[in-house]
């Protein structure tokens, strides 16, 4: 194991982040029980979850808290996530468990499935964006698990990157926004799922969907008939925010992104023609693709393909990791395109790259 990194300390950074690698099946106890205890003393450290890689804090440390946000350059509006280790957790966290909490826990917890729900006393206001609510779940990844049982409290983990930046689903992508940021980072492999969290707003008449996920909205309506998808971006200058994910901007390369929606046939003849006169300019491009985009590829065309288009959770698992290559490629600018009629996690899919493109979109 490599030396261990000195906790950040009165809001000071590391001089080096310590990495971490662990069995994702069965994690070394011992590993655990150095990172938890990171953890209990206010350091930073980032994990992987199912979902992305989340970077942890003691979520009732207001301090770490503080620290984590500082880490990242996120705004105070943007809440966390308060990641326990079982269901019966909420009742500390919350002032009180509804009906239909309880059917959720039941069915998709542990799993990518975040619950909104009344916040007690107990929840520093610094993780809420200083709302009555809190955003609970309990992840399913066995290092995720291990981490926040052997911590003994619960853990405050948004992703593991620079704030509005593609979320990681690799260790190497923490490190990419966050080395010398962060006390460790446990490598645990690529993480499965690729995209976000599923979170649900219970705290109002109808379940709501605030941000799509691998936990879709089918799936909710066998359990809760009548939950609905969110239908309009919440005011950004009004303060805090229920969930986190819910900016205009977020997910975002460095590399202006632009997404086009439509017919696949005419979306990508489009895509090849903007990218022809982007190169007559002399800009390089960079295009995210389904395997079965027919694109020439040349020295000014980088195509990053993620899956076929018949396989949702493919294209969610490659998303985040083909912006990364294309940012690392250094091009100029970014297209994408949609997927499908959108269903399932296609909805996820296109959620992160509306944000991602932020309102750059070009409908053909």
């Amino acid at each position: 194991m490599a030396p261990r990194a000195s906790l950040c300390i009165e809001g000071t950074m590391p001089a080096v982040t310590e990495v971490l690698i662990l069995d994702a099946r069965q994690p070394d106890p011992v590993g655990i029980a150095r990172a938890a205890g990171i953890l209990r003393s206010g350091g930073l450290v980032a994990f992987p979850t199912e979902t992305v890689y989340g970077l942890g804090a003691h979520a009732l440390d207001a301090d770490a808290v503080t620290r984590l946000f500082a880490a990242k350059g996120r705004p105070a509006e943007d809440p966390l996530i308060v990641h326990v280790h079982h269901v019966d957790a909420l009742a500390a966290l919350t002032t009180g468990v509804p009906d239909t909490a309880t059917a959720l826990a039941s069915r998709f917890w542990p799993g990518p499935l975040t619950m909104v729900l009344q916040r007690s006393g107990v929840v520093p206001r610094e993780v809420t964006a200083g709302l009555d609510t809190v955003a609970i779940r309990v992840p399913a990844h066995p290092i995720a698990h291990a981490l926040i049982t052997a911590s003994a409290v619960p853990i405050a983990a948004p992703s593991a990157n620079l704030f509005s930046r593609p979320s990681p689903t690799r260790a190497e992508h923490v490190l990419q926004d966050l080395d010398g940021r962060i006390d460790l980072v446990i490598d645990g492999g690529p993480t499965p799922v690729g995209v976000e969290s599923t979170v649900i707003d219970l705290t109002g008449s109808i379940p709501t969907i605030l941000r799509p996920g691998a936990v879709t909205l089918e799936m909710i309506r066998a359990v809760l008939p009548d939950a609905r998808l969110a239908e309009h971006a919440p005011n950004e200058s009004a303060g805090g925010m229920k969930s986190p994910g819910l900016l205009t901007r977020h997910y975002s390369p460095r590399a202006p992104l632009t997404l086009y929606e439509g017919r696949s046939d005419r979306v990508v003849a489009r895509m090849a023609a903007d990218a022809g006169a982007a190169i007559v300019r002399g800009q390089r491009v960079g295009i995210v693709a389904a395997d079965e985009d027919e694109f020439q590829e040349s020295t000014a065309v980088l195509i990053v393909r993620i899956g076929p288009e018949s396989e949702p959770s493919t294209l969610a698992a490659n998303l985040y990791s083909a912006l990364r290559t294309l940012d690392a490629a250094a091009v100029d600018m970014i297209f994408a395109r949609t997927f499908r009629e959108p269903s399932g996690l296609t909805v996820a899919v296109h959620d992160r790259l509306r944000r991602a493109a932020a309102g750059q979109v070009v409908k053909v």
